[in-house]
């Protein structure tokens, strides 16, 4: 199974749209609201990028809801 983790903050509607499409997948997922500062800085520290949101799926991180490269990692088929 894959471990993703979500960070993202509830005002990002992209965030939501990511949150959104993992609970409709049945995706299993952490989510981490970066308006805690300690999560932003993770964040950050993962992607090299200050944008949400940022998906870690095993490692692989996605900057954006990127939903092909998502069900690419995922191996997920429409």
């Amino acid at each position: 199974m894959a471990k993703v983790i979500v960070y993202g903050a509830p005002w990002c509607p992209w965030c939501m749209k990511a949150k959104q499409f993992l609970e409709e997948k049945k995706v299993e997922f952490e989510w981490k609201d970066v308006q805690d500062q300690a999560l932003a800085e993770e964040a950050y520290k993962k992607s090299g990028q200050a944008g949400i949101p940022v998906i870690d799926i095993n490692g692989n991180i996605i900057v954006g809801f990127d939903v092909e490269r998502i069900k690419a990692l995922l191996g997920l088929e429409e």
